[in-house]
């Protein structure tokens, strides 16, 4: 087995300094509101992977320790953790650590959504002021929809409490059936396989031959068009955004109340022009180059 020839890093004065600082932050933390609102043990964590850096891309257990201002064991505990989390790596035949590119997603997935959000919002005016009614965009997180963009038609509240950061079932969504019918057949059953987040869904049981059955629907027609099963009242229609390949990226949709018009009218009334805005939104993603479509 191959040896590590790298030397020990030593606790120079720089490190020094950053283990005290790491040491400063744990003490300055008061220790009754500790135990109330702050987690320890994830500050820690985050003490750990801080630790890497440019400089210090590679580090032992005990240079982790030293920079992060952990006792060895702490430390050990931690990069176990990180690494069965996949944010850390064992370097082959060493004992050294280096960060996984998982640590960079924490930040370019938050990114990519403000830059969609950006894109996203003068297209959905322009979609509101056509059909005059409600539109929004949402991205697949997990197993949820979740709404990253919303923009109401003036002051009128159609029955439904859905803002921006709000969550859906993916399966159970009008515009997580858009996402869903055109993801490739291994990324479907891997998101179908997943728990969404707790909350309240509908009574309405639902089957995985049912759910087969309206993404085979929503594929065929190329949009999912049906009234909300979390009875809202809502009558919805949405429409995937794909990128070049035909993968979803994100979906648009837009929702009248049941009682305003029928099935048919609001399909004439709005397919179109859900259509133009999300054919619009893939070409603003594709020209952007920066916008990634699931979380």
């Amino acid at each position: 087995m191959p040896s590590d020839r790298r030397p020990s890093m030593k606790v120079d004065n720089k490190t020094a300094s950053a283990r005290q600082r790491a040491v400063r932050r744990v003490n300055a933390l008061d220790p009754e509101e500790d135990g109330r609102s702050v987690v320890n043990s994830l500050a820690k964590g985050l003490r750990v992977l801080e630790a890497f850096s440019a400089e210090r891309p590679e580090l032992t257990l005990s240079e982790v320790a030293a920079v992060a201002g952990l006792d060895p064991g702490t430390a050990f505990r931690m990069l176990n953790t990180l690494v069965m989390l996949g944010y850390v790596n064992r370097i082959p035949d060493t004992k050294r650590f280096r960060l996984t590119l998982k640590v960079t997603d924490l930040g370019f997935h938050a990114i990519a959504r403000a830059d969609l959000r950006e894109i996203a919002r003068p297209i959905l005016r322009s979609l509101v002021g056509e059909v005059n009614e409600a539109a929004s965009l949402g991205v697949l997180d997990g197993a949820d929809i979740l709404y990253v963009e919303r923009v109401r038609a003036g002051i009128t509240r159609i029955g439904v409490d859905i803002r921006i950061g709000t969550t859906i079932p993916a399966f159970w969504s009008t515009i997580g059936e858009a996402m869903l019918a055109f993801l490739p057949a291994e990324e479907l059953s891997r998101v179908l396989s997943l728990e969404p987040r707790p909350g309240v869904f509908p009574h309405k049981p639902m089957n995985m031959d049912e759910i087969n059955r309206n993404l085979r629907s929503v594929r065929e027609s190329g949009y999912s068009l049906r009234d909300s099963y979390f009875g809202s009242g809502l009558r919805v229609l949405a429409m995937p955004v794909l990128d070049a390949d035909k993968y979803p990226l994100a979906a648009v949709s837009v929702a009248v109340p049941q009682i305003q018009m029928s099935v048919k009218e609001f399909r004439s009334r709005a397919l179109g022009a859900v259509e133009r805005a999300t054919k619009d939104l893939a070409r603003a993603v594709q020209a952007s180059g920066t916008i990634s479509a699931t979380a």
